[in-house]
């Protein structure tokens, strides 16, 4: 936030989990949120995820590319209406890239374009449980974008869901990316921080906007 004591820095959180706080600035900021707008309405909009077990997430969600349900993936949304995914846009799918190359210093290699966004819509009480991005079958690196309000995020390891785990606070703006090492960590969000949106930004809640590459073609 505008006038901290100690400005935020680039963190890795773990080896291949890097941190960058405010990479998107405020325009950018609300050209992807007018996206999300678009992306959630129907068909395939915004929908309740349910569970095998038949609980449901707290966060709801709208796929691009492909559509993610648990533990899969398919063409059209099967757990909502039915109808086709939304394409996955090709600013997208570049923002994506970019932000590995911010984040490592290299881009992906060109083969490994990002085919797949999961965004996912927390209200003040929305949160979700400790999980792995597993159902990939490339090892490219996971990119994570937050708008709106901050969220705690807990960072864990890659044998349980337990300790240990890094707690990070990330903002509106802010870029995680997680790969090599870390790809298959736990990760959740065990809190949202209601009221710390950018007021400008004009949203209520949080949007984390998920870039992942699958692939599942052939």
């Amino acid at each position: 936030m505008d006038g901290e004591l100690f400005p935020r820095e680039r963190t890795e959180v773990a080896p291949g989990a890097v941190h960058l706080p405010d990479w998107l600035g405020p325009r950018r900021q609300r050209e992807l949120l007018d996206a999300c707008r678009a992306w959630a309405r129907p068909p395939a909009g915004l929908r309740t995820v349910r569970t095998p077990g038949g609980g449901t997430m707290t966060a709801r969600q709208v796929c691009l590319g492909l559509h993610w349900y648990p533990y899969g993936y398919a063409p059209t949304a099967v757990d909502g209406d039915g109808a086709p995914v939304k394409p996955m846009p090709a600013w997208l799918a570049e923002l994506g890239r970019r932000a590995v190359a911010d984040a490592y210093g290299t881009p992906p290699p060109a083969a490994e374009a990002y085919d797949i966004a999961l965004v996912n819509f927390y209200g003040g009480d929305s949160r979700m449980g400790m999980h792995r991005d597993a159902e990939e079958r490339s090892p490219a690196p996971v990119v994570s974008l937050s708008l709106g309000d901050a969220c705690l995020f807990r960072f864990g390891n890659t044998v349980s869901r337990g300790r240990p785990y890094r707690d990070v606070e990330l903002r509106s703006g802010d870029l995680f990316v997680f790969g090599g090492p870390s790809r298959l960590a736990y990760h959740g969000v065990p809190k949202v921080l209601p009221g710390t949106a950018p007021p400008a930004l004009g949203l209520t809640g949080r949007l984390n906007i998920t870039l992942r590459v699958g692939g599942l073609g052939g």
